[in-house]
């Protein structure tokens, strides 16, 4: 009997050619940049201050007080809300100023903060802030 001979010719491993993957790959991800919409997120810009130090002026703020039954103060003195633009007026005049403080108290109707809030609109270069009203 004769032996057989070990097959001279050794069987070659299965080869995977992945160049032609590579290619797709590629195509894949140039497709999907180019079909991508970039979608700028819209937002506001807060402006910071840009001094570190206070200022030595002395600047003082307007405060408006709303309490519980409707009575508008300003300053802490009870005013006519229609009469509340001319006290501002006047008191921007006599004193250096760009805030004003509003304080409605939080039984306060909104349509009186509102209607308080449409008379101090007209000075543009005061800043707003609102509070809360405790006495």
């Amino acid at each position: 009997m004769r032996r057989r001979k070990k097959r001279a010719q050794q069987e070659e491993e299965a080869k995977v050619d992945v160049t032609s993957l590579l290619d797709i790959i590629f195509i894949m991800l140039i497709f999907f940049i180019v079909t991508t919409s970039f979608v700028k997120e819209s937002g506001f810009l807060v402006k910071k201050s840009t001094t570190d130090k206070p200022s030595n002026k002395k600047a003082t703020t307007i405060m408006v007080h709303i309490d519980q039954h409707g009575i508008v103060y300003f300053n802490n003195k009870a005013v006519d809300i229609i009469r509340l633009p001319a006290r501002i007026e006047y008191f921007i005049a006599n004193n250096p100023t760009e805030h004003i403080l509003l304080r409605p108290h939080k039984d306060t109707s909104y349509e009186q903060v509102v209607a308080v809030l449409d008379q101090i609109k007209p000075f543009k270069r005061l800043k707003i802030s609102i509070g809360l009203y405790q006495p």
